[in-house]
């Protein structure tokens, strides 16, 4: 069932640890089936390195596990509620990167001094406020701060982020935790300043209307 979405899902998990952004066992993405509204998600406490296609657990949108013998992460809940929001979602992710939850242990927001910030996340980097995990809850969090960017810091716990793929999703925290290091350094040094509202709009608008590859229709002809 849902052979290549698991494919695509265990790479994903694999390369939190492989890019540093969680250790040991934390950490976590999940992606949905389009057609079947079914999520893959890595199951709770297994090793990276211990992780096959066949492994991961694929649940409803209910939480009810339907193929898999693990349990499913303790974050399914939350991974869960966002899907139930945002039809456009199609992949979270979540990680405990150390450049970007030092910013959220400070209850910090990342403030858009970086073309990179404003092209990909729309702006500032959002942080949510502080919810016990186990529920539902942190997912209610990150919708209701996360506006247009694909990334939230929750308080004192760590990042999420969603994208239309779940490698969409890692890519925006592997990315966020890039711009994370430079502001940190940056910050070290002094008080970089943050890009205008409308160079924040111009760098999103670019970033996502005219980068990447043109599909094959729209390429001129030669």
């Amino acid at each position: 069932m849902h052979e290549a979405l698991r494919d695509e899902v265990c790479r994903m998990n694999i390369e939190i640890a492989r890019l540093g952004l969680a250790a040991w066992t934390s950490g976590n993405v999940s992606g949905r089936d389009p057609a079947s509204g079914l999520v893959v998600i890595k199951p709770s406490g297994v090793l990276y390195a211990d992780l096959r296609p066949d492994t991961l657990v694929v649940v409803d949108l209910e939480g009810r596990v339907v193929q898999g013998d693990l349990r499913p992460s303790v974050d399914t809940a939350t991974h869960l509620a966002i899907y139930r929001s945002r039809p456009d979602v199609g992949g979270v992710a979540h990680t405990h990167s150390p450049y970007a939850t030092s910013f959220a242990a400070l209850g910090q927001s990342i403030p858009a001094c970086l073309t990179t910030l404003a092209m990909e996340f729309g702006g500032d980097v959002p942080v949510g406020a502080y919810v016990p995990i186990g529920g539902e809850a942190i997912g209610r969090e990150v919708l209701r701060v996360a506006g247009r960017s694909p990334a939230v810091l929750m308080r004192v716990h760590g990042v999420f982020t969603c994208g239309a793929t779940a490698t969409a999703a890692l890519k925006a925290a592997a990315m966020l935790e890039e711009a994370a290091l430079t502001v940190h350094l940056a910050l070290l040094r002094g008080q970089p300043e943050t890009l205008p509202p409308e160079e924040v709009e111009r760098c999103y608008r670019y970033y996502h209307e005219s980068y990447g590859q043109q599909t094959p229709a729209s390429l001129p002809e030669v």
